[in-house]
């Protein structure tokens, strides 16, 4: 990789890490090419992004887009995205799914580093659709009562008649 290329990963880098909410460093040691595209479709499942990086230039884009603590070391792999949640779930199912091969290290959210408690608990959060469908659920029960309620008193009324 020439030294132009190199800067021009670190700006993209930077620009896609400084417009993302979620970042979480992984190790990826002992994954397959298979397994590791795997993870890459998990992500694009959920519209988030996965690329093995250099710790130099990880670092060097991490800085730059001002997220700074992060102390890169071994094989990592970066997942980011812009939905909070659905990008720590990528990182969460990926460990789950390859044990002892793929590790949450470390993550920030919107900007700011965070512990591997917040990555887990975020993880373990519903997703923007499934909170969405809840809160209908709870608005309809009003009215779905409602009707349960009054075609229960028309089938009385009618057995009555």
């Amino acid at each position: 990789m020439t030294r132009a290329e190199k800067e021009q990963l670190v700006s993209e880098l930077t620009s896609a890490f400084s417009e993302s909410n979620a970042i979480v460093v992984c190790d990826y040691k002992g994954l397959t090419c298979q397994e590791l595209e795997k993870v890459r479709h998990m992500a694009a499942e959920s519209e988030a992004h996965v690329k093995v990086v250099k710790n130099k230039l990880a670092m060097l884009a991490l800085n730059n887009a001002g997220i700074e603590g992060f102390e890169l070391k071994d094989t990592n792999l970066v997942v980011w995205g812009e939905d909070q949640i659905s990008t720590c779930k990528v990182a969460d199912k990926a460990a789950t799914e390859f044990k002892d091969r793929f590790v949450i290290k470390a993550g920030a959210l919107e900007g700011k580093q965070v512990d591997l408690a917040t990555i887990m608990t975020m993880a373990k959060l519903p997703s923007r659709d499934e909170l969405i469908g809840m809160l209908l659920n709870v608005w309809q029960a009003p009215i779905r009562n409602f009707t349960i309620g009054l075609d229960a008193l028309r089938k009385k009324l009618e057995e009555e008649a």
